[in-house]
């Protein structure tokens, strides 16, 4: 039977891989390739190619918030008042040493950034709020989410 890749190159096997470990990265290579119907080189192979391709670009453990004590979410939206490459830059590197960020987009629309920010309750977050992010001179505007509780995670894309 051909092969038959879609736009990224991927094939059926490839996209099995790529769903076992996003599901299980500590699966062994032969664990894999007993799942996918490969013998152990040939899956190897493929998950190196993934890897060098840049498909599979890293592995990490998963923190549980609440157990770190950091069990709160918020989500913060940001406006700066200008929007120049060097501010946008200067602000998204303040924002990379903040542990309490745990994700960040810059986007369109209403808000210039939307920030994920894990802590540990109402004073954490005023803390972090006043204390770290309203530190950085040139925010216009935010506003912020209290985040109930998550319905979903997923740390990367279904193939």
């Amino acid at each position: 039977m051909p092969r038959t890749t879609d736009a990224k190159g991927l094939d059926d096997t490839d996209r099995k891989i790529l769903r076992l470990l996003r599901t299980n990265c500590r699966l062994t290579t032969q664990e894999i390739a007993d799942q996918v119907g490969l013998s152990q080189t040939p899956c190897w192979s493929r998950i190196k190619r993934l890897e060098e391709t840049g498909i599979i670009s890293g592995y990490v453990a998963i923190l549980d918030q609440a157990k770190v004590g950091r069990p709160d979410t918020f989500i913060v939206e940001v406006n700066l008042e200008n929007h120049d490459d060097e501010k946008i830059e200067n602000f998204s590197r303040h924002l990379q040493q903040l542990p309490e960020v745990i994700d960040v987009y810059l986007t369109t629309g209403e808000f210039d950034y939307v920030i994920i920010v894990a802590v540990d309750g109402p004073e954490g977050y005023e803390t972090f709020l006043r204390k770290k992010l309203l530190k950085f001179e040139g925010i216009k505007h935010t506003r912020s989410i209290y985040c109930l509780r998550r319905l979903k995670r997923d740390v990367s894309p279904m193939v």
